[in-house]
């Protein structure tokens, strides 16, 4: 019996765990989770509403391929003329041709890459993605002689994107193309739906003029207060001629925009695929006034931020190293104080004489002595041209 009861002692004073003379709280380390098994724990997805499809085309790099890329980088690596040159940094680059191999290798995944960044897959196709390898050259005319390019994400404001901008890609001439512009996140009404500002099927080869207009072009709006929106271009390459069930529409008509993109693929998903994109953002300027009042003739929406109006403690009977001024303004009407700061800038305003010179050196004229301080330091600052005195 003494051998066993030693052995219960033994027992409980190893699993006893103590550190810093404190008993740890919690189940002993040897029992509990790791750190990893709870994490793994609390990001837990199911796959069935998390795994994405590749719903474009998949074009894998060959082997050959491969080897003609890693023979041109060590022949490169190895040229002993363009070293010297780029060591005495006098190797020109021509950027065309670097943008060329960029778009051949790896800028179809760069530019897929941005798009997730900026959620335009998911708003998109929702678990669906894909990666441009057509690439789609997109300008808008800015009517000086230049052009402003459609890329990745840039910003483009609604007066440069009035009118319909000029699309050019890669394609053989018996190809169809569909393309569609859409903008992700100013429908007026419903959340998660679109307006289609472009839609032109049946193009043949890359010759956009002669596909079938359905939608005719309208010039993005973002709305006043809402940020950046998504302006997205999105190619559709066809497995032939289609006969989209969308009405054809040429006035300024919201309502026959509506769009949800998802929807839409999901039904023609067999026949079409998408192959190109480009998306930029825009923000509010004032065209998009002019949009509402003279083509929709309506009142532009506006959206602010509704701040909560800021706490103010109770008064209280002697407030201590409070200015007298300061503290009082805040149970006072902010217009009354605004109209008084404005009555006392226009007391001294003649429209027929012309105002005297500031002071040279505001400060060193003498205040009164029996002025209260922050009468005093009120006047200072209004002679330096600090604070409110600004605001009216």
């Amino acid at each position: 019996m003494l051998t066993s009861f030693r052995g219960i002692i033994a027992f409980n004073v190893q699993i006893q765990q103590v550190r810093l003379g404190h008993r740890i709280r919690g189940k002993s380390p040897m029992y509990s989770r790791t750190i990893k098994e709870r994490l793994e724990e609390m990001n837990y997805k199911d796959e069935l509403y998390t795994k994405r499809i590749d719903i474009g085309f998949n074009k894998a790099n060959s082997t050959a391929q491969r080897k003609d890329q890693l023979a041109y980088i060590k022949n490169i690596k190895s040229n002993k003329i363009l070293e010297k040159l780029s060591r005495d940094h006098k190797l020109e680059v021509d950027m065309i041709e670097v943008r060329k191999e960029w778009l051949k290798s790896l800028g179809p995944q760069h530019k897929k890459n941005i798009a997730d960044h900026y959620g335009v897959f998911s708003h998109l196709y929702g678990e669906g993605f894909f990666t441009p390898h057509v690439n789609l050259d997109i300008y808008y005319d800015l009517n000086d002689g230049l052009t402003l390019p459609v890329c990745t994400g840039n910003v483009v404001k609604p007066a440069q994107a009035l009118e319909k901008p000029s699309v050019n890609f890669e394609s053989e001439q018996n190809e169809l193309w569909t393309l569609i512009l859409t903008n992700l996140d100013g429908h007026l009404t419903e959340h998660e739906k679109e307006y289609v500002h472009w839609f032109i099927a049946n193009i043949p080869g890359n010759q956009v003029e002669k596909g079938d207009t359905l939608l005719e072009y309208l010039q993005p709006f973002p709305l006043k207060g809402t940020g950046f929106h998504r302006y997205v271009f999105v190619l559709y390459k066809q497995d032939g001629k289609m006969d989209y069930d969308i009405p054809r529409v040429s006035a300024v008509s919201l309502d026959e925009r509506t769009f949800v993109t998802r929807d839409w693929y999901k039904k023609y998903q067999e026949t079409i695929t998408p192959a190109g994109l480009a998306f930029y953002q825009s923000d509010w300027d004032e065209t998009v006034t002019n949009f509402f009042h003279k083509l929709l003739s309506t009142k532009e929406p506006v959206y602010e931020y509704d701040f909560p109006a800021p706490y103010i403690r109770p008064q209280e009977w002697f407030p201590r190293r409070k200015p007298f001024n300061l503290y009082m303004d805040k149970y006072r009407d902010p217009k009354q104080i605004k109209k008084e700061y404005l009555l006392r800038k226009l007391k001294d305003e003649d429209p027929f004489k012309r105002p005297p010179p500031p002071l040279k050196f505001p400060n060193a004229h003498a205040l009164p002595r029996n002025m209260p301080s922050w009468l005093k330091l009120h006047e200072k600052k209004i002679r330096l041209g600090w604070g409110r005195v600004n605001d009216v």
